[in-house]
């Protein structure tokens, strides 16, 4: 058996945007993100508290997509380890030279089993980092990049494929019967590098930043109803059940979702307890009971193969989270007993 790359935390996305100019409005007029370098096609991103030359490319392209998301890996030999394990799986890999991408040393890609882009790497130029730069911090200052979210058909399979590389479920959601519809997991101490949402796939449901404060999420909610555009705001502002976190889903001008996210907690410990949500509880979305939109549970971003073109998606053929959860009323029961009393009284 091949041995897994040791992965350290997911590190950047390049997401293939229409209108470089109406993402950088976005990206750092809005998020306020540090430009580490900028040309006719590409924008290369970083939040204060990173070092690393970025956390999102935004390269311009014709059609709206995600071309790689990319983990950081803990030595140059686990390189060798990605192209050996990939290579064992039967999957499409491409070793990079230093610079493919700005920034970037080398670097393998594969197209992983459920269909994504991604790469595996881990020198990088180090840039700035501007924790302390407060000067230059705005209201809604993010701090780094924290997650994936992807959305696949099987997430049983999917969570399968994460674990066979070391990383452990801190949240899952599941029905009676044992179906799972999104598990959350991780290898940097938190609550997860990436979560796996059922759907069809593969697509990329959102990207996600963190934050140090509630306050700094409710600046960007201020900044964009100040400039007319809080129809970019999808979801919240609220609190999550599965990971505690205080979160804002956005929608950027050609529809990636980009989530802002803080006050999540420490899973770093060997023994870190796994947490179940009843499927039927609709605090596990959020704390406060608010429903969730139609949109986030139907759309999400085209992802690329590694030569460019959409992947083919794969049609989710178990029950859908939405669908088990809201009735034809539109009301979700709060938990399992409830639901049971419930279901009782209509007898």
């Amino acid at each position: 058996m091949t041995t897994p790359p040791d992965v350290i935390r997911c590190a950047y996305a390049e997401l293939v945007v229409t209108d470089l100019a109406a993402s950088r409005a976005f990206y750092v007029d809005v998020l306020g993100l540090v430009v580490t370098h900028e040309d006719d096609d590409a924008l290369y991103l970083r939040a204060f508290e990173e070092y690393l030359h970025h956390c999102l490319v935004l390269r311009k392209g014709s059609t709206a997509a995600v071309a790689v998301l990319a983990y950081r890996v803990r030595t140059p030999h686990d390189l060798d380890l990605a192209q050996e394990y990939y290579g064992a799986l039967g999957c499409r890999v491409e070793r990079r030279p230093a610079g493919a991408t700005r920034g970037i040393g080398e670097a393998v890609r594969v197209e992983d089993p459920l269909g994504f882009p991604v790469e595996f790497f881990h020198d990088a130029e180090h840039v700035a980092r501007f924790t302390q730069r407060y000067d230059l911090h705005g209201a809604g200052a993010l701090a780094r990049l924290d997650h994936f979210n992807l959305a696949t058909p099987d997430v049983p399979a999917a969570r399968k494929y994460y674990e066979g590389l070391d990383f452990r479920v801190s949240e899952d959601i599941q029905d009676d019967e044992g179906t799972v519809y999104a598990a959350w997991m991780f290898r940097k101490p938190t609550v997860h590098d990436v979560a796996l949402t059922g759907g069809d796939g593969p697509r990329l449901h959102h990207i996600a930043f963190a934050a140090h404060e509630r306050t700094q999420i409710l600046h960007v909610c201020d900044h964009l109803g100040a400039v007319r555009k809080s129809d970019m705001i999808e979801r919240g502002p609220g609190r999550h059940g599965v990971s505690n976190a205080f979160y804002l889903y956005l929608r950027d001008p050609d529809g990636h979702r980009v989530e802002l996210y803080t006050h999540d907690y420490y899973t770093g410990d060997p023994d870190n307890p796994v947490i179940t949500w009843d499927v039927h509880d609709n605090q596990r979305r959020d704390w406060w009971g608010n429903a969730v939109v139609p949109s986030w549970y139907a759309e999400a971003s085209a992802v690329l193969d590694l030569d460019g073109n959409p992947q083919p998606l794969v049609v989710r053929t178990e029950s859908l989270e939405s669908e088990v959860t809201i009735g034809a009323d539109g009301f979700s029961y709060t938990n399992k007993e409830e639901r049971e009393f419930k279901l009782g009284e209509q007898v």
